[in-house]
């Protein structure tokens, strides 16, 4: 096949195509049906666009990714860092002491 006159991004995409069905053939013939249905589904739907959307505290839903990032570094900051809550006690760690034994030599 001579890809003449073609530009880089049409080879990428021809060779993108080429691989894509060869894997397509090969898994049709290992008889993997379930491989088989997501690549040619996959091929059917074509593109699709992942919005990702989370909700923040006052229940405004974002899709930003810089809004998303900056959520999450907020929660767990909230999460880890308790420094700011006033209901947590102190609490007293006691450990146990281990009884000392005196030592004794063994005789053999």
């Amino acid at each position: 096949m001579k890809l003449a006159g073609i530009s880089g991004t049409n080879k990428k995409k021809k060779a993108y195509l080429k691989a894509k069905i060869e894997e397509l053939e090969n898994n049709s013939k290992l008889k993997n049906t379930r491989d088989s249905y997501r690549g040619i589904n996959g091929f059917k739907k074509g593109y699709q666009l992942r919005t990702n959307i989370v909700k923040m505290r006052r229940g405004d839903l974002f899709a930003a990714s810089y809004s998303i990032e900056a959520r999450w570094s907020n929660h767990f900051y909230q999460l880890l860092n308790v420094h700011g809550v006033n209901d947590i006690r102190q609490t007293e760690i006691h450990t146990a002491e281990l009884p000392v034994r005196s030592e004794v030599p063994l005789s053999f």
